[in-house]
């Protein structure tokens, strides 16, 4: 393959340099009582939101979260017939992608998906279909494009959420909006809305005998069923139990903030349409 002499390319992995000043960090944390989180929240805290509407304009549909210092953007474009299908389908379809930017992690992320990315998107696209009305529109596949542009942690429940809030914005019928809560564990103590650390911790930590592990739930507070659910780890049915309910609860917390940010978007869209001079 001929080489792009006009473009300088730069290395395909990278470590951060963040690591190296911090490096004994991970290693305080593990040593620490894990019932103090390191931001100061209380077990049952999740971190502030901030969400906007309409930050890509090429696309018809957009959507921008923060949760603490993760950051996710999502973008869904107009419906586009479905290629390489022969026969007629009576249900519509979604393509969704998860991404970590390159620079989102703390190790450099390469352009192409990585196996984790894969799972994601596969996550993503299961936990929105129950909630798109897909027989509205035969035939036809909607594109949905998540980018993660700080990771955190709970960069999977950001992106759902988020992607939710895109899609509406973007006209797509649904039957309601998605919200997602991710909760780690670490023996009986639950962390809502785990950091990165946190999520490493409590999923890669085996050197314990008890509970540890990462769920994350999907839910549609207006019809009250839960449209994805993914967990890792060594859990019992106790705390997995416990964990539903409060991921289960979150998640209807969090449903009121989407009403008002896609309410804030309609507002805004009919304040400029009276404003333009007929």
């Amino acid at each position: 393959m001929p080489t792009d002499h006009k473009r300088i390319n730069g290395p395909e992995v990278s470590v951060s340099y963040n690591i190296y000043p911090n490096s004994n960090t991970e290693e305080k944390y593990t040593k620490s009582n894990i019932s103090i989180r390191n931001d100061g929240r209380a077990h049952n805290k999740r971190r502030e939101i901030f969400l906007k509407t309409g930050i890509v304009s090429q696309a018809k549909g957009s959507a921008y979260i923060e949760m603490g210092d993760t950051k996710v953007v999502c973008s869904v474009f107009d419906p586009r017939e479905i290629h390489n299908r022969n026969e007629y389908s009576s249900h519509g379809e979604l393509y969704c992608e998860f991404k970590f930017a390159p620079f989102s992690c703390n190790k450099r992320k390469i352009h192409q998906q990585d196996p984790e990315e894969k799972e994601y998107s596969q996550i993503l696209k299961r936990a929105l279909e129950p909630a798109v009305c897909l027989h509205e529109f035969p035939n036809f596949q909607v594109d949905v494009y998540t980018t993660v542009i700080d990771n955190n942690g709970s960069s999977l429940a950001a992106a759902i959420t988020v992607a939710s809030v895109a899609l509406a914005n973007a006209g797509v019928p649904m039957f309601g909006l998605v919200t997602a809560t991710s909760v780690a564990i670490y023996d009986n103590i639950l962390l809502l809305d785990p950091t990165d650390s946190e999520e490493i911790y409590c999923s890669k930590n085996s050197s314990i005998s008890g509970n540890h592990g990462i769920i994350m739930q999907a839910f549609l507070p207006q019809l009250e069923q839960i449209s994805e659910f993914f967990s890792v780890g060594n859990l019992n049915m106790e705390n997995l139990t416990n964990a539903i309910e409060v991921t289960k609860q979150a998640n209807k917390d969090i449903y009121p903030l989407l009403q008002q940010c896609l309410a804030r978007s309609i507002f805004k869209v009919v304040k400029e349409t009276n404003d333009y001079p007929h």
